[in-house]
This record gives structure tokens, C-alpha cells and sequence, in this order.
């Protein structure tokens, strides 16, 4: 009874709080009982629940609400503001466009043996945006390359942080070892990348560098690469690949097919190109020179039947990669290996001159074919200006009377002379009448052939006379041009193609190192025709007496002292006219020699013109220099 009484009393009672709110008298006991054990246990009072504020409430709901409202307009920015630009972006992750490689046209030569060919290559490219974030890890995948590469590790870090560009190749043209090192751990390299791709492989090399030129993967491109480059130009085809977010293949479509380069068919021998090639250095080495220049034609065509130019270069080395120490080499090189001295070089043509000088004197009748001219071995005449003063223009033997054909089979001096700048009785054609006709000869243009890089002769007149040097012209400039010295300058290519009309009758020919364009099939698919530049400038009958001329050079017949009997011992008949031109240089007197010959004489297949610079004074004898080469190289040619 007492305990329910307790309780009972204790039910109405109550305890007053501000916050209004009652508590029940249980809830006392059950608190000091709580304190009571608290105590015996040795905790200290705590507050195990606290209300929060009121302010604290608030910032809660503002935050909240601030939270809400960011999201709202992040996903108004995505989906309205920038929703079709990420749509795109998105819809680009997921479709990827990639090429479907296709052949580059290969060149062959006229026998369609091939010169040009493509072959696989594998380099390895990083892109820098795919690389680790983390440096640790980056460094790791770095130090890995260097080592597989055996490239300096700093090296390999200097480059990729010193790109420009997102993507950078690290190394090309892989070796089949680090090849197959790499492809194992490609994956483990996040970043790298092995891409595969074609290199030019130029079969004869060296031999044809000049004339074929080459294409690097930078797309740099000389020759007949870069001439006809939309021929020979590859089109790769597009297949559409779709992956998943995880990068899983889902789909692939071929978009486009690829098609491979047009092929060319050259005009050239590729034989007689490594002939020549050989012969002329062979020739070089002997006399201690390194310059050199060939250029055969066919006269019934203008096509280029070989083109050489000395010293050359392997294109090779710039298809498949040039390392600085190569091309360090090549650039310091003072006979200039990469210039291509056949269609470029300028020169003094020395006696090559005189058969044009006949065929212009004929023409304007100043002189007939069977006129004599006693050639003592030098003209002298009184200086203008001076005249007590006395000027000399020797000759190279004394010759005695000579006509026309003999003057061009002794390559007699006097006689070019008097019929160039006129002497005594004999009158002369004159600087202006010299230069028409080289000009109809193609001398002092552009010949037209298609490769890039050729430059234009010179023939020097009065006018450029006074204005480049401050002199009048005299007579002795008239003299020196009617043998082909002083200031004239003409290249290898202008020299053979002035040639071709006396070889043929009368038509000049563009040279064309191209003859067709095939197919992979070797389907005629374009062929380029013969093009005339001149014809029927030349009297038919004139021709003839300067190529009766030229043939008397070779067999001697007349001519005691003719300039070209070594060609006589030849397979066929052959005419010919020899050329030497002094160049005087800081080392010393030089000379470049010259010939041109065509073959067989009735019927023309080959003009050929071969020159060599630098020729010391002790090997001027030209039958120690460029006629022993030409010799060779049609004797072969005539009989292979």
C-alpha cells in the first residue's frame, strides 16, 4: 500500500519549465538513477542529445536550396546552353573515323623494270593528352620507352614536354626487334602507339636520285615525286568504327574504299643510267675530281633516256628517316651532292658552241661551207681605244686552211672567230645575231622538262653588259662567245637538247622523263606525246654540211687533228663535237670538258652529252677526260 500511495502523490505533482513542457515523475527517478550510475561507474555528466539552433536550422535550408539551385543550372547549362555541342561531343567519342591505308603509284623505267616501290614501316608516336596524370606513373611508362628505344631517358622527357603539337612521333621506321618488344608491351604504355604506314624504297638508290628524287613522311617531296605527285598521290579509304563507353567495338562500316597511286613509266634505261653513273665516277676518281653531269636524249622523241648528275646522294636515307649526323654530312658537303647540276648548273660550253655558231653563219649566208680560212693559230686586232695596243686570240694548234667541216672536226678557234666577231674580209655575225640563234637552239630558257628545279641559260649582250658591269661590248666579247667562253653560262640539259635538230633534221623536243601513266594493272591510262619547241627554223641543206662536220670529228677523215677519233672504233657510226672551257678560281685554272655525240649516225637513237668539272690543267688532254667516258658508255650501250 505504501509504494502504491507514493506513486499515487507523486502523479500529481509536476514540475514547471520554461519551455512549457511537463515532465512526468518517472522520468525524475529515471534520471537520478541514471546519475546515480553514472557515478558508481565514474563518468562525468553529459548531454547525449542538444537541440539545434534556430540559425543553424536556417543556413541548412539556404544551403540546401543553394545546392538545388546549382544542379538545376548545371543541367540547364548541359541540356539547353551546350546541349548540342556535347551532344556532338559525345556522339563523336562514340563514332570514329579512321583511314583504311592505300598504295602510293610506284615508278618503273621503259622496260617496266621497277625503281620505285612501297614498303611497311611502324613507328612510334605518343600522345601526350593520353599519358598518366600522375608523375609518378608517367615517368615510370617514360623510363620504360627509353630503355625498349635505347633513347636517353632525359632526351625522350625534354621532347614531350617541348611539344607543340598533341601528337609527336618518337621514333620511326622501328627495327623488327623493337618492333616486337614494343607490340608485347603496348599496352602497358598508356599514351603510345604503334602506327603502321608505307616508306619509299628506291631500288637503284643513288643512281637515280636526281631524276626520281624523294618523298619523306614529312611530305616533303623533289623530283618526279614532287613533279608528278597527283599521279602517283594514293587515296586512302574511311571505315566508321562505334564503340560503347567502355570502348568496346559495337559496329563498322566502310564509308569509302581506298585507291592506290597511278603508276609512271619513264622514258629512261635504268642500265644505261647505272652506266653512265659508273663510268663518269669512275672517270672522277681517276682525274681527282668530283663533279659531273650527263644527259641523254632520244632525238626521234626528247625523251630522257638517262639523266645523271655527280656527286649524288641515296634517296633512301630521306624516305626512310635521316639522322642528324647524316644530314650534317650532306650539308657540309662542298661539292654540293643534293644540287642536281644536269638541269641547274650553269657553264661555260667552251667548242660544244661552235656547230650552233656554223649553222647561224650558213643561215644568214655570211660565209659558204667550202670557204677557206688560213688559221695560224691566233687573230690579232688593235685596240679600240688604243691604237698602239695589240690584243691576241690564240687558237689551240695552227690548222692552216680550213673550211667549215674542218673547223668543226679540229674545233678550230680562228676560223669560229672570224665567221662569230667577222675579221679582215670575212664578215662576222655579231653579238645580236649570235644570241637569236642560240635562243632558236633553246639556249637561254628553260628547256620545259618536267622535273622541279630547272633554272634558265644565260647569254650575255651589250645591253647586260653595261648594266651589270658599267662596259661597253668589243669585239674581243664577240670572239670569246663564238667559242663559248667568258660569260656564258648553259646547262647540261639546254646543251643536249640544242643538239637533238642536228641529230633528227631539224626539230627541237621538249625532254620528257615520263613517257606514261599506268595502272596497277599496267593499263595505258595517259600518254604523254612528243612535243615540238621548234622546227623548220633551220635550212635542211645547213644541217647536213654541220653534221658531215661533226661526223669528219670522228673518223678524221680531212681532218688530221679531228678532236673525237677515239669514237671511231665504235659499234656503229657516230658524230660528235668536243667542248673545253677554262675556269679560273681562287685554287688555281680549271677546266670543264665536254662532248656530244649522237648515234648511230644515218639514224639517230641516242644523243648524249656528258661534262666534267674541275679538271686540273695536267688532265686537260680531253682524251684523258670525257672522251674515254662517252667512248664506254656507247660501246656498251650499241652492244649489250
Amino acid at each position: 500500500m505504501f509504494e502504491f500511495r507514493l506513486s499515487k502523490e507523486l502523479k500529481k505533482r509536476k514540475v514547471s519549465l520554461a519551455s512549457k513542457e511537463d515532465i512526468e515523475p518517472h522520468e525524475v527517478l529515471l534520471d537520478k538513477l541514471a546519475k546515480k550510475k553514472e557515478e558508481e561507474l565514474g563518468i562525468s555528466e553529459r548531454k547525449f542529445e542538444v537541440p539545434l539552433q534556430k540559425k543553424v536550422l536556417i543556413l541548412l535550408l539556404f544551403f540546401a536550396i543553394f545546392l538545388n539551385l546549382a544542379f538545376f543550372a548545371k543541367t540547364f547549362q548541359f541540356q539547353i546552353i551546350e546541349g548540342k555541342e556535347l551532344k556532338a561531343a559525345s556522339e563523336e567519342n562514340k563514332f570514329k573515323m579512321y583511314q583504311i591505308q592505300a598504295e602510293r603509284g610506284v615508278i618503273y623505267d621503259r622496260n617496266f623494270n621497277q625503281l620505285v616501290s612501297n614498303q611497311p614501316s611502324f613507328d612510334l608516336i605518343c600522345e601526350t593528352e593520353k599519358l598518366p596524370q600522375l608523375d609518378s606513373e608517367k615517368l615510370k611508362v617514360l623510363k620504360e620507352v627509353s630503355f625498349i628505344l635505347g633513347k636517353n631517358f632525359e632526351d625522350l622527357k625534354t621532347e614531350i614536354a617541348g611539344s607543340k603539337t598533341p601528337i609527336i612521333t618518337i621514333s620511326e621506321n622501328l627495327s623488327h626487334e623493337k618492333l616486337i618488344i614494343l607490340e608485347t608491351k603496348i599496352r602497358e604504355l598508356p599514351g603510345f602507339q604503334i602506327k603502321n604506314n608505307t616508306v619509299r624504297d628506291y631500288r637503284e638508290g643513288p643512281s637515280f636520285a636526281h631524276l626520281i628524287g624523294y618523298k619523306r613522311k614529312t611530305g616533303e617531296k623533289t623530283g618526279l615525286e614532287f613533279s608528278y605527285d597527283e599521279a602517283l598521290r594514293e587515296k586512302p579509304g574511311e571505315i566508321l568504327i562505334e564503340r560503347d563507353a567502355r570502348g568496346n567495338l559495337i559496329s563498322q562500316k566502310i564509308v569509302s574504299l581506298p585507291e592506290s597511286g597511278t603508276s609512271l613509266v619513264l622514258w629512261s634505261d635504268s642500265e644505261l643510267q647505272k652506266k653512265i653513273k659508273e663510268e663518269l665516277e669512275r672517270k672522277l676518281q681517276e682525274i681527282g675530281s668530283k663533279k659531273g653531269a650527263a644527259v641523254a636524249l632520244d632525238p626521234e622523241t626528247g625523251g630522257v633516256i638517262s639523266l645523271v648528275s655527280l656527286p649524288g646522294f641515296d634517296n633512301n636515307l630521306f624516305s626512310k628517316g635521316l639522322s642528324q649526323e647524316e644530314w650534317e654530312k650532306i650539308e657540309k658537303d662542298s661539292s654540293k651532292p643534293l644540287f642536281n647540276r644536269a638541269i641547274a648548273g650553269k657553264y661555260l660550253t667552251g667548242s660544244t658552241i661552235k656547230p650552233l655558231i656554223a649553222l647561224a653563219a650558213l643561215e644568214e649566208k655570211i660565209i659558204s661551207p667550202e670557204k677557206k680560212i688560213d688559221a695560224q693559230g691566233k687573230i690579232v686586232i688593235q685596240d679600240a681605244w688604243n691604237p698602239e695596243k695589240f690584243w691576241e686570240f690564240k687558237d689551240w694548234a695552227i690548222h692552216g686552211l680550213t673550211d667549215m667541216r674542218k673547223a668543226i672536226a679540229q674545233s678550230v678557234n680562228v676560223y669560229f672567230y672570224t665567221i662569230g666577231g667577222g675579221y679582215g674580209n670575212q664578215k662576222g655575225l655579231g653579238p645580236t645575231k649570235i644570241k637569236e640563234y642560240l635562243e632558236k637552239f633553246g639556249w637561254n630558257q628553260k628547256t620545259g622538262i618536267d622535273l622541279p628545279g630547272e633554272v634558265e641559260g644565260f647569254i650575255p649582250d651589250k645591253e647586260w653588259k653595261k648594266r651589270v658591269l658599267g662596259e661597253g661590248w668589243w669585239d674581243g666579247d664577240t670572239y670569246y662567245l663564238s667559242i663559248g667562253q667568258e660569260y656564258l653560262g648553259i646547262t647540261p640539259i639546254e646543251v643536249a637538247a640544242s643538239f637533238v635538230p642536228i641529230a633528227n633534221g631539224g626539230i627541237i623536243y621538249k625532254p620528257q622523263i615520263v613517257q606514261k601513266i599506268v595502272d596497277s594493272e599496267k593499263n595505258t591510262i595517259k600518254e604523254f606525246t612528243p612535243m615540238i619547241l621548234n622546227e623548220n627554223f633551220i635550212d635542211p641543206e645547213n644541217l647536213k654540211v654541220v653534221r658531215e662536220g661533226m661526223r669528219q670529228a670522228v673518223t678524221g677523215e680531212n681532218s688530221p687533228r679531228a678532236s673525237a677519233t677515239l669514237l671511231n672504233s665504235l659499234p656503229v657510226s657516230a658524230a660528235a663535237k668536243t667542248g673545253t672551257a677554262e675556269v679560273t678560281k681562287k685554287e688555281g685554272k680549271f677546266y670543264n670538258t665536254w662532248i656530244t655525240v649522237f648515234a648511230p649516225y644515218e639514224d639517230p637513237k641516242i644523243v648524249l652529252t656528258l661534262l666534267i668539272e674541275d679538271v686540273k690543267e695536267k688532265e686537260l688532254e680531253q682524251r684523258l677526260t670525257v672522251l674515254p667516258v662517252a667512248k664506254e658508255i656507247l660501246e656498251w650501250y650499241f652492244t649489250k
